[in-house]
């Protein structure tokens, strides 16, 4: 009778017949999809994901055959790779050993996200910038609570400020529920914080990974939930090369989670560093300031005297002012004396009523010889006078006028001297030796010079 039971085969015997059969029922084969989770360790091999939009591959390229692919392999890239399917038997992992890869064009999931983040960037969806509050009083992390990421977080705010007050959000950061939920809880923080006014910082992280892995945070609608946020918001999702529209949509973008909980607190070593150092430039302030009043008052010391000091002082003055004065006024004394002395000394040589007389007697002999000098001074002007009398007359119109000529003028007072020069009707005047006559010319007749006259 034969035994039914099959035969019992390890793990590797497994493995190995699988691998066996299944590289000798394909081969070598062409295959077309999307990169992701693309790996370079330091061996020089190169792993990555080749998917579709319903199924994903394993793949490995091996050093002695990545250093012909010239073009950067990239998660998103759409690329064809041509290789053997295997199986690595430690793990039993079904893999493709690749032995080439081309590039086919950008990934679906690449050029999706690049249009949604134009639309939304046109849109103003990405126009936030606000500040967080530094330290912020109550920080909100939305977050899974089985990811590195919070554990990066806590640790962080412990090391650098354990005075943070830190609530977990538990939220799903992988897959679809991702976005929903991260939506519900940001709106629910955001009808609460008028209860809550000290929850003043939402932190929405996660650690690294594949594009499909953090395509949740590329969600149009998260990104427009954060944007509409009242609470100020962080992003920190990934490592330093992702890059989501969460982060763009984000009040605050950090690089990595741990990045995020250094730019969110203080470093307290830093700060008691700082402290001290303050500490001790206050401390030279005030011994600085100190020691400078304490000149300044040593100086108003010197100078200020006892008021007895300055009254005996001013006191040695006024003796010494009158003194002398009183010198002064003796001195003046003495010389208005001498003087009254030589005054009434040469009073007495010459009295006044001695010049009194010597002066009538100049006045009576002045008087004598004035009235002597006046009758022949006036007689002398008397003959000069008459001669000049007798000059004048021999020269003065009026003799001629006075002998029976006349003087003629015109309405303007000129004198007429042609008879040319006056017109019939004209009136003149005539000055006689005697008065003076008012004519009208009735007639003109040019003598004998007058037409010889040009």
């Amino acid at each position: 009778m034969t035994d039914p039971t099959p035969p019992t085969l390890t793990v590797s015997e497994l493995n190995r017949s699988a691998r066996q059969v299944l590289e000798g029922r394909f081969g070598e084969v062409w295959v077309e999809g999307e990169l992701s989770g693309v790996t370079r360790p330091s061996s020089g091999h190169v792993y990555f994901t080749l998917k579709d939009d319903r199924a994903q591959l394993r793949c490995a390229l091996f050093r002695n055959r990545a250093r012909f692919v010239s073009a950067p392999m990239r998660d998103g890239d759409r690329v064809k790779v041509r290789g053997r399917l295997s199986i690595f038997e430690p793990r039993g992992d079904y893999q493709l050993i690749a032995e080439a890869v081309q590039a086919a064009g950008v990934g679906e999931l690449l050029a999706a996200f690049e249009r949604l983040k134009t639309r939304l960037a046109e849109e103003g969806v990405f126009a936030n910038a606000r500040a967080l509050p530094y330290p912020p009083r109550h920080l909100l992390v939305l977050t899974s609570p089985s990811g590195a990421a919070i554990r990066d977080v806590l640790a962080v705010l412990g090391a650098r400020w354990p005075l943070a007050s830190v609530t977990l959000i538990p939220v799903p950061v992988q897959g679809r529920e991702a976005a929903p939920a991260i939506i519900s809880a940001l709106g629910l923080l955001n009808r609460q914080s008028a209860l809550s006014p000290d929850r003043d910082a939402v932190l929405i992280t996660r650690g690294g990974g594949s594009l499909e892995d953090l395509w949740a945070f590329n969600d149009e609608h998260l990104a427009r939930a954060i944007f509409h946020s009242r609470l100020p918001v962080m992003s920190a999702v990934g490592h330093e090369v992702d890059v989501t529209l969460a982060d763009f949509a984000a009040d605050v973008r950090a690089p990595t989670p741990s990045a995020a909980a250094e730019q969110l607190v203080p470093d307290r070593r830093e700060l008691a560093q700082r402290l001290a150092l303050l500490e001790t430039r206050l401390g030279r302030g005030i011994q600085g300031r100190l020691e400078r009043e304490g000149q300044r008052l040593d100086h108003l010391r010197a100078r200020l005297r006892h008021p007895g000091e300055a009254l005996a002082r001013q006191r040695r003055t006024l003796d010494q002012l009158a003194g002398r004065l009183r010198r002064a006024m003796q001195a003046r004394l003495d010389a208005e004396r001498r003087r009254e002395r030589q005054l009434a000394g040469r009073l007495a040589a010459h009295p006044p009523a001695r010049q009194l007389v010597q002066a009538e007697q100049r006045l009576q002999g002045a008087r004598q010889r004035l009235a002597a000098a006046m009758p022949r001074e006036l007689g002398r002007h008397r003959e000069r006078l008459s001669g000049l009398v007798r000059e004048l007359q021999a020269v003065s119109p009026l003799a001629v006028l006075g002998r029976g000529y006349a003087i003629l003028t015109d309405e303007r007072d000129r004198v007429v001297r042609r008879a040319a020069d006056t017109r019939p009707g004209q009136r003149l005047e005539a000055r006689l030796g005697e008065g003076r006559l008012a004519l009208e010319v009735t007639g003109v007749s040019p003598g004998a010079d007058d037409r010889e006259a040009p």
